[in-house]
């Protein structure tokens, strides 16, 4: 039996949106297509109408309840604080249920819940990539060559790992006496495609005298499963992960990808009461730090002759949790850096996991939005905190044929420490 929530476990909560339309603002699909179908409160009325039988699984009704980034701005904003974005997954185990996955949903879940698969395809993407993709110029992303499944032509996308970063250290990585002990949680897109994030986070730990485990056996946080609606994938990564995290009672287990928060720290301890122990441990790498007093050690680092112009994007999986301050306390406190703000930049980069393979086109749009503010900020870097979001940045970039780069603010954390 399922431990998440049935559409009609939300039944109270449905009855609680009063259909005020406060969400339409937020909404960044309703803002490139005005339809009603697609905004909180439509899809509320939809799960409505879907519990009291009033309309059917058809294809219109999977396709609206698919456009949804479940970004949570919605429910940020709501003034009942109605979750549509838990109705809306609420919804799609109910469609899968009936309908099945997609193929794209079924290829990718297959991989998902089996990690040595997903090794083994990495290492094969790495090996291959040089003849797959061509370089875009001046750009960090990679272009595709050849027609892919399910990816969009027109897509840059970064380089496979040659060399996944779990497979890089040990799984524990001793300290200073008396400092904490943190577990990292890589995530998929650090532990294959941004290695040198999780590079960077080690020389911050280091250099603060934490000692750092690294659980070998983790998996996927199970949010691309949730946005599915593949229920039984959810539990098989999250019954993976309990076994992963339940030894060495680390003080925090910390992620470097806003997602991979959500999806450890949020929707990870729904599903039990040992699942809800270890999820109250996950913090956000960059909120740690600052708690840790990282902020004034580097600001006593001495100043370099270069400075960079460094703007921030905030992720929607940290700013809906109010985590928006900690990345610009350590981006100001920074040597050799000129933060400046730049103009939405709580706005939403238009990724939303598998939204972006499914509708690549609003996704395309939605990210053109960051593009003038990231123009007019004169940034020479884009710093973010979620691979996912740098991804869609630097894609957003390279169609505006912009000169800016994308960088974890972790990497620039480390770039200014010594040796």
């Amino acid at each position: 039996m399922s431990k998440q929530k049935d559409l009609k476990d939300f039944e109270e909560e449905i009855r609680q949106c009063v259909k005020c339309g406060a969400c339409q603002a937020h909404c960044p699909v309703f803002g490139e297509n005005k339809k009603e179908s697609v905004v909180a409160r439509g899809k509320v009325a939809l799960a409505h109408a879907l519990l009291e039988q009033e309309v059917e699984l058809d294809e219109r009704m999977v396709s609206d309840m698919s456009q949804c980034l479940l970004c949570g701005s919605c429910f940020d904003k709501c003034p009942n604080l109605v979750p549509t974005d838990e109705i809306v997954m609420a919804a799609r185990r109910e469609i899968t249920e009936k309908k099945g996955l997609t193929s794209f949903a079924k290829a990718m879940t297959a991989v998902l819940k089996r990690p040595a698969l997903m090794d083994a395809l990495a290492k094969g993407g790495s090996v291959f990539s040089k003849l797959l993709f061509k370089a875009v110029p001046e750009q960090s992303g990679l272009r595709l060559r050849f027609p892919a499944p399910y990816i969009a032509p027109d897509r840059t996308l970064p380089e496979v790992a040659a060399k996944p970063f779990r497979d890089r250290h040990p799984e524990f990585i001793q300290g200073e006496e008396g400092q904490p002990t943190v577990a990292f949680f890589t995530g998929c897109m650090v532990n294959y495609m941004y290695p040198e994030i999780g590079e960077a986070l080690l020389k911050i730990l280091r250099f603060m005298g934490v000692s750092v485990l690294i659980p070998q056996g983790q998996g996927c946080c199970g949010l691309p499963a949730l946005s599915a609606g593949d229920a039984a994938t959810v539990e098989a990564l999250a019954k993976h992960n309990l076994k992963a995290f339940s030894g060495g009672e680390p003080d925090a287990i910390v992620t470097a990808c806003a997602s991979c928060n959500i999806g450890m720290g949020k929707h990870f301890g729904t599903l039990g009461d040992r699942q809800a122990e270890i999820a109250g441990k996950v913090q956000d790498i960059l909120a740690f730090l600052v708690s840790q007093g990282l902020p004034e050690k580097l600001a006593a680092l001495p100043r370099p002759a270069e400075v960079r112009r460094v703007t921030y994007h905030d992720p929607c999986h940290l700013r809906t949790q109010g985590i928006t301050k900690e990345p610009r306390a350590l981006l100001k406190a920074l040597p050799g850096v000129e933060f400046v703000e730049m103009e939405g930049a709580d706005r939403c980069c238009g990724l939303g996991g598998t939204f972006s393979v499914y509708h690549y086109g609003t996704s395309k749009k939605i990210g053109a939005r960051k593009a003038p503010g990231i123009e007019t900020s004169g940034a020479d870097l884009v710093a973010s905190a979620c691979p996912g979001c740098m991804m869609q940045l630097q894609d957003t970039i390279a169609h505006a044929k912009l000169p800016q780069q994308v960088i974890h603010v972790l990497e620039l954390v480390a770039g200014a420490l010594p040796e």
